[in-house]
């Protein structure tokens, strides 16, 4: 839900994540992280399957593990991407864009720090799983910025206060 601003209604809050969904800077994150699913999968694919084959237990455990994890976060990142852009060029509505957003996970799984035998995995998985959360930090803060700002443009739409507001200033503006 949200609500534009314009000309006839400079009382109304303008949607952050409107605005930002129509931004360029929308249009970089989306290729980066795009780019990171595609990256990603031609690592696991190849390069990593292949170094992954060389790894003894624990660290061939702890490799399969971040490269589950590392597929799920990006999977979730690019759900949120898509919804976006879908939202953005209309062809989903913003009632359906708020359900899809609802199943989309956007919670770390530990961090690097946290993994143990981190050090001793390959160092494009490495690459791959700081750049995975560097773009879920972003994302998460966009996400939480555009539910923030939607919340507080959706109270001020219901506040009786403003609305009287409102009324005044159209009686004002409009004398009959």
């Amino acid at each position: 839900m949200s609500v534009s601003g314009s000309a006839e209604n400079e009382g109304f809050a303008i949607v952050f994540g409107e605005k930002f969904a129509r931004s360029t800077q929308f249009d970089a994150i989306f290729r980066e992280g795009m780019q990171l699913v595609e990256k990603t999968a031609e690592y696991l694919d190849g390069a990593g399957r292949e170094q992954a084959k060389g790894l003894r237990p624990p660290v061939s455990v702890v490799y399969a593990t971040e490269s589950m994890r590392l597929t799920t976060r990006l999977l979730d990142l690019a759900t949120w991407l898509l919804v976006q852009r879908s939202l953005k060029d209309g062809d989903i509505t913003e009632e359906e864009a708020l359900a899809k957003r609802e199943n989309v996970k956007l919670r770390p799984f530990g961090r690097p720090a946290h993994i143990k035998f981190f050090e001793d995995l390959p160092e494009g998985l490495q690459d791959l799983i700081i750049s995975s959360f560097s773009l879920s930090d972003r994302i998460t803060q966009l996400d939480l910025a555009m539910r923030a700002n939607e919340e507080d443009v959706i109270a001020a739409a219901r506040n009786p206060v403003s609305e009287h507001l409102r009324k005044l200033e159209d009686a004002f503006a409009n004398p009959k």
